[in-house]
């Protein structure tokens, strides 16, 4: 159960974040993923997202996030021998994932109607921008227009993009699970068939209780920092004496009430204005005036020793570099000596407990072309040799 998915194919026609996590998704359980790259714009776009600190090459911090254990095949469809060796690759395929802007892949004959005809057991799945027309979607763009950005920001200061692409890594999971369900049906039925993913419609979907609150109750959310609509305490940063901070995630009248016997503020534990959730939401500004005042005079370690030996949640708000040396986060850690380049495995569940397989690094740019069409398709040496010099490969 390490590679579940060893015997598949998988063709990412996409680039950026959303497409490209499928890919390493399936490449994380097993799958051959092969990227197909455009020679003329040197291939995936965020091969060039660099740092200002980053060096040469043409792989990118960026790129690494979402381009390990695939290989790289420089294919241009823009010619008529490059649309035939993509033809070629998606008569053997399993999947393909794919990115592109409307009406491109019906122009450079990667749309699922031309592949799905080479090849009835081939599940096409394509992330759009929008579900009801045909605009591109961009993540930043997205964000707003979802309404993520409006409500993220502090309270009376303005709307704040997310630091994260989060819809495109929304977008990824809703891909990922429709094409698990289409793998599952054509094993019952022996056909693949096309999906899609809009970005609009996953932000939407994505909005949880904000989204409920408004539909259900007429509240529509404002900024309110890292505070939460629904509970209190929750979400807000209270700063400790030695200068970190916590968050507390306080969700029943129990938890609060060992929370103020840590804190020493027992009186307060039982008074009507805090003794229900509701209450505390409708007293939040006075109930966290108290929790400051408190908190500001513990240190941050043994504050929460003591909140997590009374069970109330809490944690500590880490940079990255405090994140990554979490015991936790060993096991997703991915490196390559080589390159000098690391990664986050996608793949945050384990199959009974097993060790995942180890990854090859992301593909510096058509290191894959010619080895793959070789050995999958059994290309000539004079075949691929022609195909270069008139350009439908590198």
């Amino acid at each position: 159960m390490n590679a579940p998915f060893a015997d598949l194919i998988v063709l990412e026609l996409a680039s950026v974040l959303a497409g490209p996590s499928v890919g390493q998704f399936f490449a994380e359980l097993g799958a051959t993923v092969l990227k197909i790259e455009n020679p003329r714009t040197r291939g995936d776009v965020t091969r060039g997202w660099k740092l200002p600190a980053e060096g040469d090459g043409d792989r990118s911090a960026y790129f690494a996030a979402a381009n390990w254990g695939k290989q790289s095949l420089a294919i241009d469809l823009g010619t008529a021998e490059g649309r035939g060796v993509l033809h070629d690759l998606a008569a053997e395929a399993d999947v393909v994932v794919a990115s592109y802007k409307p009406g491109d892949a019906e122009r450079l004959g990667a749309d699922d109607a031309t592949l799905r005809a080479l090849n009835p057991r081939l599940i096409y799945a394509h992330v759009v921008g929008y579900a009801t027309d045909g605009r591109a979607g961009y993540d930043a763009v997205i964000q707003a227009e979802s309404g993520f950005t409006f409500m993220n920001g502090e309270a009376g200061g303005p709307p704040v993009k997310m630091p994260v692409a989060l819809i495109d890594v929304l977008a990824a999971h809703q891909l990922k699970e429709a094409i698990l369900v289409r793998l599952l049906e054509r094993e019952r039925t022996g056909r693949g068939g096309t999906v899609a993913v809009s970005l609009l419609q996953t932000g939407l979907a994505s909005l949880a209780n904000q989204a409920t609150n408004w539909l259900t109750a007429g509240h529509a959310p404002q900024r309110i920092g890292s505070e939460h609509p629904n509970i209190a305490p929750y979400g807000t940063v209270f700063p400790t004496v030695d200068g970190g901070g916590i968050v507390l995630a306080v969700g029943t009248d129990r938890q609060f009430a060992a929370l103020c016997d840590v804190l020493g503020l027992d009186a307060i534990a039982a008074a009507p204005r805090f003794a229900t959730n509701q209450q505390r939401v409708r007293h939040r500004s006075f109930l966290n005036h108290l929790l400051a005042e408190r908190i500001a005079t513990r240190r941050r370690a043994d504050l929460l020793d003591a909140l997590a030996a009374h069970r109330v949640p809490a944690g500590a708000v880490n940079d990255l570099p405090a994140a990554f040396a979490l015991p936790d986060a060993a096991a997703l850690i991915v490196e390559d000596e080589a390159s000098g380049l690391s990664g986050v495995r996608h793949v945050a569940f384990r199959f009974d407990g097993a060790e995942p397989p180890p990854l090859d690094s992301p593909p510096p740019f058509a290191a894959h072309t010619r080895t793959v069409l070789a050995e999958r398709l059994g290309y000539s040496d004079e075949t691929l040799d022609r195909l270069v010099r008139t350009g439908a490969i590198e």
